[in-house]
């Protein structure tokens, strides 16, 4: 099968979904407002409430929610075929991401810019806040320290990729304050930003940058860990607009641009797809299909993380509620697209099936690597790009975007603890700095910790990402019908998805109980069942919840 046919299918079905999906949302569903005022402007502070203009604030959300995930996931799950991917990706992007990313917006923002954990116990209870501030944290906690293995892994294996992914973050700090002060217009110092980026990528290889075998007692992996989180600790406590916008704006445009150009050289090639449609030969201790595909993809078709950011952040710099839709429901578009090219590069970006076959010879490989050799191998084809250019590119686009993500992660784990100094009114912890302190200390405790010396330890809990982060999506979904069920608007497009997650999300931890059980993994199978408790409540504390409050309305009526 030619890969043009996947990406012309794939890009119509999402082009589709905005146009005309989430427009009706929009407009019969959440019944957004262009008069109501937000909290970036009720409570504008400079530093985490700012007013932003939306393709600047779509480059933040996007960017921010995007990261390694919707590459490593769409990657892993290709050894089932490319057929189940595909099909998860475009459907989950139209009916379950979109919808919950921008209804988590356009929650928060109609509730004052609570978090979601916030927002649960106001509008479910508080046993469900309890549940959901557990998960979130854990979820949390994953995503940074694994994000941090994955960049630097790219770091070490691509050096000519290092002077973009440091320098990015002198220019997205001048961007920053030309934006802010408003010194000029955006277009033109979108076209000098991103210039600057692609010609840091150009000269790359020429200056690429590599540590001595070892700094002192520490191996080059854990070196850069240690650089990663002590970058995220300063990043999270500066004001949004010095780097976290200017940073994610520009990520996102080039990222569009790199999908451009592997896009493009996808209709100059017309590669084929290699790798089976339905994979009937999968390797010994390959997990079954149903229900792994579901939590295998999280981010590219839904992801509770996005929830996190949509109503930590994001919600607190929309400008006008309208905006809603085009940064929530069109920047999970955008992540379809990138876990779509990701499918495209890890199915046609291989000479023969032998050779995907000698990549998938086990479940959890493939990943990055393959994403960024496929990919490269379809652009030099395509461009008569070098290879080594062209992996350059790709990895500088997957380091860019697992480093939002950390920006955004321990800023949202900061959150968590002041919610927590909050609710238990604890003064000294609802203060940034010692709360910042406390999220990346955790992170440096698992990673260090439970992973020794190389700081790998987040690795550990990693096959448990998907099911947790699926539990969170479906807490979102929760607060959100419950808010629909309140206002008497329809909840059959929050509550299908809803009921989908609870179901695929504890066969999943089942499955993978079983699994850590014959293993002997003590650990994982400890975590397992914590989680799995956490997803039995949830369901249960669902069914309560939308009893009771059906029952208010009703007697309201």
């Amino acid at each position: 099968m030619n890969a043009i046919m996947l990406m012309v299918v794939g890009l119509g079905g999402l082009a589709l979904g905005y146009i005309f999906y989430s427009r009706f949302i929009a407009e019969k569903i959440y019944q957004l407002d262009p008069d109501f005022r937000t909290p970036a402007h009720e409570f504008k502070d400079g530093v985490d409430y700012v007013p932003t203009n939306r393709l600047v604030l779509w480059g933040h959300h996007f960017t921010s929610v995007a990261g390694a995930a919707p590459i490593v996931g769409p990657a892993v799950a290709v050894i089932w075929g490319w057929g189940p991917a595909f099909v998860w990706v475009i459907l989950g992007t139209i009916f379950f991401a979109g919808i919950h990313d921008f209804g988590a917006i356009w929650a928060s923002t109609r509730n004052k810019a609570k978090s979601m954990g916030a927002l649960t116990g106001d509008v479910v209870s508080a046993r469900a806040r309890s549940i959901f501030m557990i998960v979130i944290f854990l979820v949390l906690l994953m995503v940074n320290a694994v994000f941090a293995v994955v960049i630097s892994n790219l770091l070490i294996a691509y050096p000519s990729a290092v002077l973009a992914v440091w320098g990015t973050i002198i220019v997205a700090s001048i961007i920053g304050v030309i934006i802010y002060q408003q010194y000029t217009s955006l277009p033109l110092v979108t076209v000098v930003g991103v210039l600057s980026l692609y010609l840091m990528v150009g000269m790359g290889p020429v200056v690429p940058f590599e540590f001595p075998e070892m700094v002192g007692p520490l191996s080059n992996s854990a070196t850069w860990i240690l650089i990663l989180f002590a970058y995220a600790f300063i990043a999270s406590l500066l004001p949004v607009w010095v780097l976290l916008q200017p940073r994610d704006y520009i990520n996102g445009i080039q990222l569009f641009i790199a999908l451009g150009v592997l896009y493009g050289a996808v209709l100059l090639t017309g590669p084929t797809v290699v790798a089976p449609m339905f994979n009937t030969d999968v390797p010994a201790g390959t997990p079954s299909l149903i229900p792994l595909l579901f939590v295998t993809i999280a981010c590219g078709a839904i992801s509770g993380f996005h929830g996190l950011v949509a109503s930590g952040t994001t919600s607190k710099q929309i400008n006008r509620e309208t905006d809603a839709r085009f940064v929530g429901y069109f920047g999970s578009v955008g992540e379809g697209t990138l876990a779509l090219a990701t499918i495209i590069a890890a199915s046609a970006g291989f000479a023969t099936l032998g050779d995907w076959q000698a990549i998938y010879t086990s479940f959890g490989a493939g990943g990055v690597e393959a994403f960024v050799a496929g990919g490269a191998r379809i652009i030099s084809q395509g461009w008569g790009m070098s290879e080594e250019v062209a992996a350059t590119l790709l990895a500088v686009m997957a380091c860019l975007f697992a480093g939002t993500t950390m920006d955004t992660g321990i800023r949202l784990q900061r959150y968590i603890f002041q919610e927590w100094g909050q609710i238990y009114n604890i003064g000294w912890m609802r203060r940034n700095l010692p709360a910042t302190v406390l999220a990346v200390g955790a992170c440096l405790l698992l990673a260090f910790g439970a992973g020794g010396a190389e700081g790998a330890g987040g690795m550990l809990i990693w096959p448990l990402f998907g099911t947790t982060n699926q539990l969170l999506a479906g807490l979102t979904l929760l607060v959100i019908t419950v808010i629909l069920i309140h206002k008497g608007r329809p909840i059959i497009y929050t509550l299908a998805p809803l009921l989908f997650l609870l179901v695929m999300t504890i066969f999943a931890l089942l499955v993978q109980l079983r699994t850590f059980f014959e293993a002997g993994d003590w650990f994982l199978f400890a975590v397992d069942v914590l989680v799995l408790v956490a997803a039995i409540l949830v369901a249960l504390e669902c069914a309560a919840s939308l009893r009771r409050h059906s029952a208010e309305v009703r007697r309201q009526s």
